[in-house]
């Protein structure tokens, strides 16, 4: 066991805990507890849009799958992704900014009432579930690897929770924004460096990229069948539209001290989201390099002990405490705001429902209960799941969120004609068809993606819902008017 490394995680932690603690004393209300007073400067929208992403399974889990099939099987993580807060940036971040609102179910409710507010906070809340429980997987299987298997994984789980989870309940998104503005300072430095340091051990980057360009791994489009494409593009679409109506990348958006401020960090966070998850994917595949076939077992049996594993066995201390510190300050950055966010949007759009007329300092007080509350179902979750990969937990995540909440925000926002009927019936055709083609329900999953022929039943469902009920009254009011004359 290396107690040096050990020692300077800890430092790390309890720095970050540090921080967190300071930020609660700047907390006054809900609106600074929820999205910073929105105050913050561009350079601190840009690190916080570009940490919503970068977590476990951008360290751990995209890389494995680049060296076993690519960039095509990469598509949906950096790729759509990073172009979901491009999107964010450069079609909703003006429009939502001056709506003033405290979380993305407040505007479904200014917009079509309470029942869609109620439900589409519901589908968002549980599209959490699977992507917090893997960045607490994450940190117990960091922790283990630290202690050479000393702790258990659900121990490390448990620690690993309460790291951040304290800072989390005491300073809220501030202490979020100011702990993911050093942890991606951290992060960039030590991955950068850790990847010099991996291309000198496989012999040059020219061996690295060398070794890519035989195993195929640039290619990026799928077979010219109808099938393969409409699966590839069902998983560039998921997180690249299933991620916006997320409360965590609102909250990013809303904090900034402007609109044009809240456009450009979002744009350029995610742009350099897509460019920076190269570097862990050029990582893995120098250890291919240096570890040979025994990387590729490894990504393909234990992956998310693949780049650990290499750090650990192949390279000096100074770069393990490099790859720890930059391997939790990912892993951190994504569990605080994944902490936040549900609990954020719990407390305005379904408690407030339940309990009209609570005080700003009430309502403080019921986030942060709530964070504490989910927290702790998600490490129950997560324990319970233990064995279950980081991709598989989140694999699904955003499909929910893709087939109910993003055409209402979309159609509401550039669509003058869309109604609550609309909404309605968008949210019960995108639902239906997506479960459907669940492989417990038919096979038609294996022919079609589901979660693409919940988005299109969505969008029929809002065209229909809309103007059906318009077409009908028009049609009527002809035969009044006759009858009238009559």
């Amino acid at each position: 066991m290396n107690y040096t490394l050990i020692t300077c995680v800890v430092v790390y932690l309890l720095g970050t805990l540090a921080l967190g603690v300071w930020a609660g004393t700047r907390i006054k209300n809900t609106s600074d507890f929820a999205v910073a007073g929105r105050s913050l400067p561009l350079i601190m929208v840009i690190t916080t849009t570009f940490a919503t992403w970068f977590g476990a399974e951008t360290v751990m889990g995209v890389p494995a799958r680049f060296v076993q099939g690519g960039l095509n099987a990469v598509i949906e993580d950096p790729f759509g992704a990073g172009t979901c807060l491009i999107l964010v940036g450069l079609f909703f971040a003006t429009k939502l900014y001056k709506l003033n609102l405290l979380t993305i179910g407040d505007y479904y409710r200014q917009r079509y009432g309470k029942g869609i507010e109620v439900f589409c906070s519901v589908a968002i809340i549980l599209s959490y579930l699977g992507w917090v429980a893997a960045q607490i997987t994450a940190l117990g299987l960091v922790f283990s690897v630290l202690t050479n298997g000393a702790m258990a994984p659900a121990v490390g789980m448990v620690i690993g929770t309460l790291a951040v989870l304290i800072y989390v309940v005491v300073g809220g998104f501030l202490a979020v924004a100011l702990t993911d503005f050093i942890q991606m300072i951290v992060l960039v430095i030590g991955m950068s460096i850790i990847a010099f340091f991996a291309a000198d051990l496989a012999g040059g980057a020219g061996r690295v990229l060398d070794m890519a360009q035989s195993a195929d791994l640039w290619r990026l489009w799928p077979e010219p069948t109808f099938t393969d494409i409409m699966f590839f593009f069902a998983a560039a679409i998921t997180m690249m539209f299933g991620s916006i109506p997320q409360q965590d990348v609102f909250q990013r958006v809303m904090s900034a001290k402007d609109a044009p401020t809240a456009r450009t960090g979002a744009v350029i966070g995610g742009a350099s989201y897509i460019l920076f998850g190269f570097v862990p994917m050029f990582i893995v595949a120098a250890a291919v390099v240096v570890m040979g076939g025994s990387a590729m077992d490894l990504a393909k049996n234990d992956y998310q002990r693949l780049l650990p594993t290499f750090v650990m066995t192949k390279m000096p201390l100074i770069m393990q405490i490099l790859f720890f510190g930059a391997l939790l300050s990912a892993i951190k950055s994504t569990s605080s705001a994944t902490l936040l966010a549900p609990s954020t949007s719990f407390t305005e759009n379904i408690l407030k429902n339940l309990r009209p007329g609570m005080s700003d300092k009430q309502q403080l007080f019921a986030m942060r209960v709530t964070i504490v509350v989910f927290a702790a179902l998600v490490l129950a979750y997560a324990i319970a799941m233990e064995g279950t990969s980081i991709y598989e937990l989140v694999s699904s995540a955003y499909q929910v969120t893709l087939v109910a909440a993003f055409v209402p925000l979309v159609m509401g926002l550039y669509w003058k004609r869309a109604t609550t009927q609309g909404a309605i019936l968008s949210i019960g055709a995108g639902m239906f068809v997506w479960i459907l083609f669940f492989p417990q329900v038919s096979s038609l999953g294996e022919q079609f993606p589901g979660q693409l022929a919940g988005l299109i039943a969505a969008f029929a469902g809002m065209f229909i819902g809309s103007l059906a009920p318009q077409f009908l009254k028009n049609r009527t009011e002809p035969s009044k008017t006759i009858a009238a004359g009559a």
